[in-house]
């Protein structure tokens, strides 16, 4: 029996307070196995006690935005014609920070399973990564080399668990920034569709009902790795590498098909994924969920070392793992068919009626507890926000005060730019077609759209996020999250209806801190709202930051469209002979000139200030709508918005994509830098052989349409302000293409 002393609950990540709660509502002091337990469940990885007061502020319906609708493991979007699609995003920050290939192989790992245990069949697989400098001279060498180890093995392990798991990886973004030098995010995203009569529970269910245990082998990798992911990076992480999972993506091809087909039968009542808590979730979220108990037999659980205590086998995060609840006399039915897929599958338990989970180690009683209390009762802790000093500093951007642009390098210097470059040196490592239903692949398009077998609609998705605007003005950059991966997936052609969330965050203590994650998570909140994309689903992760500092405040946002038939689909190149229009809404004039917070103030001028120009929310449903239509009726041949870089590198990357030249002539009311490099909300770039239709089109739906432009030629040409700038398409394409794998040569093997 180990003795329970401070230093015990303190090393799980428990303060005096939440032990002696803990003592209260048991009446007793906890054994060693239920003060792991209570510890993990109480984690802000799991128990959300510094995010949930503002989540349950911000959203309407804040269980469904958090866990997903009716409490399941990620919400579930009806498509038409009987078919919903379910999809979620989750952090995986920290094991990749001491561990990148199987930190992010196991993300992937992980959130495949979140969409496979609501019943759907995992389609497509999403990431958004941030990393620190990988170019000669942005930071020490030192640090260089290890923010290229660390993106070469994050990709890695994505395409390495991705391409075996035969599921595709259609789309994700990558930025840099110093902040994120020592801890680096990395958030995987998954996708799944299912018909929606066939939605499965986590709730268990029915008295003496068997507990089935199903998938590899537990072993004491992963342990306590809720815990981990819910403090700060130090030195001493290295030699947490045991919190870090180990990934088998053939183990999980097997548990994915076995999965499906044991659903077929009818034959289980739930079933949830061990993630994060291993058994410890499992049990005591599916009993919560049904309001009932469990009672559980540790020995009869598959385990890879016969020497692992109750302790260990309750709070390892082994992958590839699943526990369901199968009506009674079935059991052989579910356990046959993991069998025959090679899966290690057994009884370990029963339900009970008595809301309790008792759990057995050699027949000894090791935890007996209540489910809600450790579901349901997690303290909560607010902090008092405060406003940054920064933030006044940023208001006070003079967009002026920069040096006159040299328009022909700072185009190249952008595109050259590792947050805008091509990110082919990613995404060429993945498996993007595997299931044949990807239409339009990663580089191709502003959102990735699949054709999902059996059904007639298409859907798109993207996942989009910018830190730089949310640090800025945490309240705007959140709006701007939301509005960016929406209108990405509306230039495809299809219409935003559902988003999830990951969030990420340095530490919820920091007064600074909470302003950020509060105001940002209002802005998303706002956005969704106005756009019509609810937020189905979601993830927080804090406690981002190393002895380097804090990670800035990065929200992601991933937006589902639908698409009434994908082969209308929309992508970013433009063909030779089509007219490039304009189509943009009437903004306020902005006081620091759309580069406040830029990447042309800050790649090319090297200034962080300034607030990113705030869009209207209203207006970029309308752009959407325009987008969509205008796809559906034919008239649409190429789109892309209007984003990092501003005019000029969007026209630029359509160029680059077409592999034909564009001429423009780009009026605006403000300076060659503005009209150019500004980063304006709702601006997006459509290429037409229909003009008067299209013209006619963006006026019904209140919108300002302008031709600026022809694709012809090899070059690149944009006028502004009287003033004509040209580029040769070979240099450019040099420029985007090349700047990321040149960064990478030296990279740490």
């Amino acid at each position: 029996m180990v003795p329970i002393t401070k230093e015990v609950y303190t090393s799980m990540g428990l303060n005096e307070y939440e032990f002696n709660l803990i003592v209260q509502m048991i009446g007793r002091e906890p054994s060693y196995t239920e003060l792991g337990m209570f510890a993990v469940m109480w984690s802000e990885h799991c128990g959300y006690k510094y995010s949930r007061p503002i989540l349950s502020k911000a959203f309407t319906k804040y269980k469904e935005a958090i866990e997903g609708a009716g409490l399941e493991n990620a919400g579930v979007i009806d498509i038409g014609d009987g078919m919903g699609v379910t999809m979620k995003v989750e952090s995986h920050n920290h094991p990749s920070s001491v561990e990148p290939y199987q930190g992010a192989a196991t993300g992937v790992g992980g959130i495949i399973r979140d969409i496979l245990t609501m019943g759907a069949r995992p389609i497509a697989s999403l990431n958004s990564l941030r990393f620190g400098p990988i170019e000669n001279g942005k930071a020490p060498d030192a640090i260089v080399q290890r923010n290229r180890f660390l993106f070469d093995h994050v990709v890695g392990g994505i395409a390495g668990y991705g391409n075996c798991v035969g599921v595709p990886t259609v789309a994700g973004e990558v930025n840099f920034h110093p902040r994120y030098s020592g801890n680096p995010l990395v958030n995987a995203m998954c996708v799944g569709i299912l018909p929606l009569d066939k939605v499965t529970t986590a709730a268990a269910a029915g008295e003496g009902n068997p507990v089935l245990y199903l998938g590899s082998a537990t072993g004491r990798d992963g342990i306590h790795g809720a815990t981990f992911a819910s403090e700060a990076l130090d030195e001493e992480s290295e030699s947490k590498r045991p919190n870090v999972q180990i990934g088998d993506p053939f183990a999980e091809k097997q548990v994915i098909e076995a999965t499906l087909e044991a659903l077929e039968t009818g034959a289980i009542v739930a079933i949830q994924d061990m993630g994060a808590a291993g058994l410890t979730c499992s049990t005591i979220e599916m009993s919560a969920k049904g309001e009932v108990g469990m009672e559980i037999d540790l020995d009869l659980v598959p385990m890879r070392e016969s020497d692992m205590s109750g302790y260990e086998l309750m709070l390892s995060e082994s992958q590839e793992r699943m526990l369901a609840v199968a009506h009674k006399g079935r059991e052989k039915e579910v356990l046959d068919i993991f069998h025959k897929w090679g899966v290690k599958a057994e009884v370990v338990g029963h339900v009970i009626e008595e809301r309790v989970v008792r759990v057995r180690r050699h027949s000894e009683l090791i935890a007996e507890v209540d489910p809600l209390l450790l579901a349901d009762q997690c303290p909560t802790y607010t902090t008092e926000a405060a406003v940054p000093a920064y933030f006044e500093e940023y208001a006070k951007f003079d967009p002026k005060a920069l040096p006159p642009a040299d328009v022909e390098s700072a185009l190249i210097s952008l595109l050259k730019f590792p947050d805008i470059a091509s990110k082919r040196f990613v995404f060429r490592q993945y498996d993007q077609q595997v299931q044949t239903q990807t239409a339009l692949k990663a580089g191709k398009g502003d959102a990735a759209v699949l054709a999902p077998a059996g059904c007639k609609r298409g859907i798109a998705v993207k996942i989009d996020g910018n830190a730089r605007y949310v640090f800025a003005h945490p309240r705007r950059g959140g709006r701007l999250a939301v509005a960016e991966a929406a209108r990405n997936v509306a230039c495809t052609g299809a219409l935003p209806v559902a988003a999830t969330d990951g969030l990420n965050y340095g530490n919820p203590q920091q007064p600074h801190v909470y302003w950020q994650f509060s105001e940002s998570v209002f802005g998303i909140a706002e956005a969704a709202e106005a756009l019509g994309t609810p937020v189905v689903s979601g993830n927080v992760s804090f406690y981002n930051e190393s002895e380097l500092g804090e990670v800035l405040p990065t929200p992601l946002i991933g937006v589902l469209g639908v698409i009434e038939d994908p082969t209308k689909s929309v992508g970013i190149a433009a063909n030779e002979g089509d007219v490039i229009v304009s189509v943009a809404f009437e903004l306020p004039d902005d006081p620091h000139g759309f580069l406040g917070a830029s990447a042309y103030a800050y790649a090319i001028h090297g200034v962080e200030s300034g607030y990113p120009a705030d869009t209207d929310l209203a207006k970029e449903a309308a752009l959407a709508k325009f987008l969509v239509k205008g796809a559906d009726s034919w008239l649409v041949t190429a789109a892309h918005d209007v984003s990092d870089g501003g005019a000029a590198v969007s026209l630029a990357e359509m160029a680059i994509a077409s592999g034909v030249g564009i001429a423009a002539d780009l009026a605006g009311n403000g300076g060659v830098a503005e009209n150019l490099f500004g980063e304006r909300p709702g601006h997006v770039f459509v290429a037409t052989t229909e003009v008067d239709k299209l013209l006619n089109l963006a006026s019904e739906f209140g919108l300002t349409a302008n031709v600026v432009g022809t694709v012809g030629s090899s070059e690149l040409k944009v006028s502004t302000l009287g003033h004509t700038y040209s580029w040769n398409l070979q240099s450019l394409s040099e420029a985007f293409e090349g700047a990321i794998p040149t960064a990478m040569e030296g990279a740490a093997i």
